[in-house]
């Protein structure tokens, strides 16, 4: 298998996009750590993967504080002892139009969705660079490509991971690790699933291919950036949303 005997840290994985991503690399081989701040839903998860067939273990931790990222790094090499793969997929949204958006909205967004790369990509580096080799999997959105009313604080840390995984990518290149971008779009979760009626048909008229995307296309993608088949893809960022931003 392509991950076969490889450690991965999947950061906001109790569900949604960073759950099928911790199972498709899992189903490839991979061991997994799967992390939430809600420690119900991240046992569950940890749960079902092994039910799988998959080696999880599940951690619970904010990773946009530091000590709390480090203690996530520990808990993997403490369980198996390395760490070939970081997806950094934690976010949150506080979504308000500029001028009603308070310091504290933006504040928690570009917390969790920024410095939490940061937190824990500094924290897995050291360790990477030891082994020289490495997967750094940062999830962003289409959102800090095109920018969308309502949602500053989400677009500024999402365009902000863009470049911070570009700066990561030339800092470790030369100790073999990559550093690269998901961008999904409009992905069928459990936030798609409460839009309204109209604003999802208007979104289908913007998107090419008509259709919102699966959890399951960003997995496939993330687990293929992991494998040793791209090891000459580094810096990079895939767009995952059908033709949206286009």
């Amino acid at each position: 298998m392509p991950l076969d005997g490889m450690v991965a840290i999947v950061t906001g994985s109790s569900r949604g996009i960073g759950y099928a991503i911790a199972k498709q690399m899992g189903l490839q081989g991979a061991r997994i750590i799967v992390n939430s701040r809600n420690e119900v839903q991240i046992r569950k998860a940890a749960e079902e993967l092994r039910k799988e067939g998959i080696e999880a273990r599940g951690v619970s931790c904010d990773v946009h504080i530091p000590e709390q990222a480090n203690l996530l790094v520990e808990a993997a090499l403490e369980e198996w002892g390395t760490i070939n793969i970081l997806v950094n997929n934690a976010g949150i949204n506080r979504d308000k139009l500029l001028l009603r958006m308070t310091e504290e909205d933006w504040d928690q967004v570009i917390d969790v969705n920024l410095k939490g790369n940061f937190n824990c990509t500094k924290a897995v580096a050291r360790s990477m660079m030891k082994n020289r080799w490495g997967r750094i999997i940062n999830v962003s959105s289409v959102i800090g490509i095109m920018g969308n009313p309502g949602q500053a604080n989400y677009a500024a840390a999402k365009a902000g991971i863009v470049g911070f995984t570009k700066t990561v990518a030339k800092e470790l290149g030369s100790k073999n690790i990559t550093a690269n971008v998901i961008a999904p779009g409009f992905i069928k979760t459990e936030m798609t699933k409460n839009l309204k009626d109209n604003v999802k048909e208007e979104l289908m008229n913007r998107i090419p291919l008509g259709r919102f995307g699966e959890s399951q296309d960003v997995a496939n993608l993330a687990a293929f950036i992991a494998s040793e088949e791209a090891s000459y893809i580094t810096g990079q960022v895939f767009v995952v949303d059908g033709g949206l931003a286009l």
